[in-house]
């Protein structure tokens, strides 16, 4: 199941944006992969909700809390926009510890699920 917020955030992503997981050192580039990552943030993290926005310019800073089982995940969202509004650049950064160790299990784990599931075009 699609969560409603990632389809309506999806089509704020440029093509070209890129994606800064907390637990993947590689920037993952591109549309379909940033949004996919988004979608599976939105089924392992339960409770979420923005705290607090910074906003300066193109440049965002979204505070977040939410909770994967019973540990309980903070973080922000670090955001950059084009001149057309889109999405360029996001960046997620996650605390303490335990809920960092905490979404690579579950992300990890959700993505793989995610990716099975599609099936390839020929």
């Amino acid at each position: 199941m699609l969560d409603k917020k990632t389809e309506l955030l999806e089509p704020l992503l440029a093509d070209e944006v890129v994606f800064h997981s907390p637990v993947v050192w590689t920037p993952q580039t591109g549309k379909a992969l940033t949004a996919l990552y988004l979608r599976a943030a939105t089924v392992v993290l339960k409770d979420f909700s923005y705290t607090r926005q910074i906003i300066a310019g193109n440049h965002w800073c979204l505070e977040f809390s939410g909770k994967i089982g019973d540990v309980s995940v903070k973080g922000v969202d670090l955001i950059q926009i084009n001149e057309a509004g889109k999405i360029i650049d996001f960046e997620v950064m996650v605390r303490p510890l335990k809920a960092v160790n905490a979404i690579h299990e579950a992300m990890g784990a959700m993505l793989e699920q995610m990716k099975s599931s599609v099936k390839p075009v020929s």
